[in-house]
């Protein structure tokens, strides 16, 4: 089964039922049966941005821990390609979560993502290939 990559967006937006993309996130991951890749940087991140939520970081490590998000392979293993993938969008101050996302789907084969972020639509994996956003983002935030 096809992998589905999983940003941080996504994860803040199902934990904080006051974010706008709650809902369409929720109906996203509820069409969802593969396994959801991300990676560390994904994680720290969506701890820092629900810190204020009540139960947020328990609810993400717990996911992590019962292996519901996949971290398969660690920071130290791909930061090399990672760089590179940094180098190519530095034009668009690309962030180190996004650059190992695009790194994950070379090296799983895919471009489905579940992510809110709209930068997704510009990077590309592979030598040309668009991700497939999962997340009906509608209209701009």
């Amino acid at each position: 089964m096809k992998s589905v990559l999983l940003d941080t967006g996504m994860i803040v937006a199902l934990l904080d039922s006051t974010d706008s993309y709650h809902t369409r996130c929720s109906d996203a991951m509820a069409d969802i049966g593969a396994p959801l890749v991300t990676c560390e940087t994904v994680i720290a991140e969506s701890c820092y941005l629900l810190r204020q939520v009540e139960g947020a970081a328990e609810a993400i490590l717990h996911s992590v821990a019962t292996r519901e998000f996949l971290i398969p392979i660690s920071l130290a293993d791909a930061a090399i390609p990672v760089r590179r993938v940094m180098a190519k969008y530095r034009y668009r101050r690309i962030d180190l979560a996004d650059a190992f996302l695009i790194h994950l789907a070379d090296e799983f084969d895919t471009g489905d993502i579940l992510t809110v972020d709209r930068d997704f639509r510009v990077y590309r994996w592979g030598k040309n290939n668009h991700f497939q956003v999962l997340v009906d983002l509608g209209e701009k935030r």
